[in-house]
């Protein structure tokens, strides 16, 4: 009998453990047995108490991110199965505790989520599954944020299907609060429960499953970021599967939200999302949401910077801008912040498959202009009646005249223009920066329109001077439209700087950094670079400043030191003895240092590495480079690893006119 089941390929494998999904996998010759194997294995598997469960999920996570069209799997029960799971992880805490049991829901829940990305027939399977409850406790954070993550994206792939939109609508409501309010919160959340708490004391769970098993603190911190924006970005797709059907509007046009969720983006770690920009584009397409986000002038500010910016969702705010001013109840109101602004853009080419956008910005802000020029219809503000009137001018008079005159006007006026020019570059240098304003302005008058390189020159030579003036707000004007005259791929890289530095000095981080970003692309691909690319070294100190004023975890880091001082203030006013005797210990540690928050204390362990690292062999120079604050560490990391194409360029700001 023995002998017969050694020989009996179907006879049933006398181990029981759960690593015997990957036997019959592996070893079953015959498809129909197979499939009754698994099916079978999928029924009893939320039953058994196996420590083992994990490595039958690790597997099955495995084929459902690369084969996430094969229907095998979700013929035989699969949704069922992780529905279980999830279950008996929120309903048996001492289970979930034991062993590797805590992995589970994770994993279930990233499956469901893998399986209903784009197949509805697997969606359907799934609803009738009864997945969406046991979904919905992992997103009222039952378990911690890494579940939240990988169950709002299971929920989104199934609101995104129409056949399974009307399930997950059944619970409309409490979704949409928890959306908002997890896209609000999930940032602090991730900075207090992991990134703001030391290595050692992180759920070691957590760590494993950021890192696979790798412990890598470097990269450890990298996903956790990557994680937490993806969080707070599902939950916006949530949200956004609403607002297209007009679900729940008024709900998620809350006015804090709508606030909150122009600082929403998917930072470098995740810059193909829209994020924040994605979902104010969705309401922008319906009435409700249009009027919500005209009548809120931070909105408006934010997105007609980004729509001035190098971000990759430049776009898309400008669609957001032209959909409100196509819409007569919100025209008006938004037309006093969006016309200073889209004056710059009305030259802007076409990319991506689009017409020219100048040209579609154009129709749509002069709509009614001649009710403003020559009827009743007055603007609140005088700055946006000079605005559309100069777009009147360059784009429909200027125009007219131009093509009225001669080839040889034309070079009449081109040489006069550069005659105007080199007058302004004699100003700029003898100091006299008003004047040079001025020349370039007479210049910029008397080129054509056709002379575009030219005019991309005057534009920002008189950008410079308005930053040397510090006047920002006109050195963003100028490096715009200078920008939109030069190609998309290949941009005008002294405009890019200096726009860069207006957006720093209006304190707006975002678009500093990714006009700075596009800038050193545009030296490294450069074709008159060398074969040993200089990065210059202003450039770098201004990405490394941008960066942290823009890592998304910024303001959860502010938000903790304040809590800590605040807790410190408060201990202070109730305790006057023991603020005495702090008093005393601090001038008994004064060779030691005085007491920091832990946070701080955390970022000086960082710069000891960096120390350590310096000592080395060729670190001298950088060690002096960065105590002048000159480049950024991960700069510095590239140097000391010997990688000799990214240098740093030694050299001196370039702030001369061209």
């Amino acid at each position: 009998m023995e002998s017969q089941r050694q020989h009996n390929p179907t006879a049933e494998p006398t181990c029981t453990k759960a690593s015997c999904f990957f036997c019959t996998m592996i070893n079953e010759p015959d498809p129909s047995i197979r499939k009754v194997k698994i099916s079978k294995f999928f029924k009893e598997m939320p039953l058994r108490d196996d420590q083992e469960h994990i490595l039958a999920l690790s597997g099955l996570w495995r084929i459902a991110m690369t084969q996430t069209d094969d229907p095998e799997f979700p013929s035989l029960g699969i949704f069922e199965c992780m529905a279980k799971l999830i279950r008996k992880s929120i309903n048996d805490r001492d289970w979930l505790l034991k062993g590797q049991n805590i992995y589970i829901p994770y994993y279930a829940a990233h499956i469901v989520g893998s399986y209903t990305m784009s197949k509805v027939q697997f969606a359907e399977k799934a609803v009738k599954s009864g997945v969406i409850l046991p979904l919905m406790e992992l997103l009222r954070g039952k378990i911690s944020w890494v579940e939240q993550r990988v169950a709002v994206r299971a929920l989104c792939h199934l609101a995104s299907h129409e056949k399974t939109f009307e399930a997950i609508a059944v619970h409309e409501m409490e979704l949409i609060e928890l959306a908002m309010k997890i896209a609000s919160t999930c940032l602090n959340e991730v900075y207090d429960k992991f990134i703001g708490v030391r290595d050692s004391n992180r759920l070691k769970y957590h760590s494993e499953l950021l890192t696979r098993g790798l412990g890598v603190l470097e990269i450890e911190n990298r996903k956790a970021e990557e994680w937490a924006t993806q969080l707070q970005c599902w939950s916006l797709y949530l949200l956004n599967c609403f607002a297209c059907k007009e679900r729940s509007l008024n709900l998620i046009c809350n006015n804090k939200f709508l606030q909150d969720l122009c600082g929403m983006w998917g930072g470098l770690a995740y810059r193909s999302s829209p994020a924040g920009i994605g979902l104010i584009r969705t309401l922008c397409q319906t009435k409700t949401g249009r009027r919500n986000v005209s009548d809120l002038k931070e909105i408006m500010q934010s997105i007609c910077s980004l729509s001035r910016s190098s971000d990759d969702w430049q776009y898309t705010a400008i669609d957001c801008l032209l959909l409100i001013l196509k819409d007569s109840e919100t025209r008006y109101n938004a037309m006093d912040i969006a016309a200073p602004v889209l004056v710059d853009l009305v030259e802007l080419g076409g990319t991506a498959g689009r017409s020219k956008v100048g040209d579609t910005i154009t129709q749509a802000i002069l709509k009614d202009y001649h009710m403003i020029k020559y009827g009743n219809l007055k603007l609140k503000s005088k700055r946006a009646e000079q605005a559309l009137g100069e777009i009147w001018d360059l784009k429909v008079e200027r125009k007219k005249r131009e093509k009225l005159i001669s080839n040889q006007q034309v070079g009449e006026r081109k040489l006069l223009a550069c005659k105007l020019k080199k007058d302004g570059n004699q100003r700029f240098w003898s100091g006299e920066i008003e004047k040079a304003v001025m020349k370039y302005s007479e210049a910029l008058n008397s080129c054509p329109i056709r002379m575009r390189k030219e005019r991309v020159v005057l534009y920002s030579n008189r950008a410079q001077c308005h930053l040397l003036l510090r006047n920002p707000e006109a050195a963003i004007s100028d490096a715009t439209r200078a920008l939109c005259l030069s190609s998309a791929a290949n941009p005008h890289g002294k405009s890019l700087w200096r726009r860069s530095q207006a957006y720093d000095m209006e304190g707006l981080g975002r678009e500093s950094l990714m006009d700075c970003l596009a800038f050193v692309s545009d030296c490294l691909n450069s074709e008159n670079s060398n074969k040993r690319t200089k990065i210059p070294y202003y450039a770098a100190r201004m990405i490394n400043k941008q960066m942290n004023a823009t890592w998304i975890f910024s303001s959860a880091k502010l938000k903790r030191y304040n809590q800590h001082k605040g807790k410190v203030e408060e201990s202070d006013d109730h305790h006057q003895v023991d603020h005495v005797i702090k008093m005393m210990k601090m001038k008994r540690k004064e060779k030691s240092g005085p007491d920091i928050p832990a946070i701080v204390e955390e970022e000086h362990l960082v710069d000891e590495r960096w120390k350590r690292k310096l000592e080395k062999p060729g670190g001298k120079k950088m060690t002096a480079l960065m105590e002048m604050g000159h480049i950024s560490k991960r700069l510095c990391a590239l140097e000391i690893r010997g990688e000799k194409n990214m240098i740093i360029d030694d050299g001196v700001q370039s702030t001369m006119p061209e």
